[in-house]
C-alpha cells in the first residue's frame, strides 16, 4: 500500500515538474519572441518616422515580455497558454517579415 502510494506521488511529482518546465519556457522564450513580434509589427505599423517608431516599439517591448510572461503563469491552462503565446510569436513574425522592410 505505501509503495504503491509513494510511486502515484513520484508520478504526481515528475507531471508537475514538467508543467512547470513548459510553463517557464512558454514563458522566457516564447513570451519574449511574442514580445519582439509583437513590438516590431508594431513599429512596422505605426505612422510616424522610421526611428521614433522603433524606439516606441522597444520601449513598449518590456511592457509587452512582463504582461505575457505574468499571464503565462495566471492562467491555469497550459496548452491555452503555449497555443497562444506561440501562435502569436509565429502570426506576429511572420507577417513582419511579409510586409518587408518599411518604405
Amino acid at each position: 500500500m505505501a509503495k504503491t502510494l509513494y510511486i502515484r506521488e513520484r508520478s504526481r511529482n515528475k507531471r508537475n515538474a514538467f508543467a512547470m518546465t513548459a510553463r517557464c519556457t512558454t514563458a522566457l522564450v516564447g513570451g519574449y519572441a511574442a514580445a519582439s513580434g509583437i513590438a516590431s509589427l508594431f513599429a512596422r505599423l505605426l505612422p510616424i518616422a522610421k526611428v521614433e517608431a522603433t524606439a516606441w516599439g522597444m520601449i513598449l517591448s518590456f511592457l509587452f515580455f512582463a504582461l505575457i510572461a505574468l499571464w503565462a503563469f495566471h492562467e491555469v491552462r497550459l496548452a491555452r497558454v503555449a497555443a497562444i503565446i506561440w501562435g502569436s510569436a509565429a502570426l506576429t513574425i511572420l507577417t513582419v517579415w511579409l510586409m518587408g522592410p518599411r518604405p
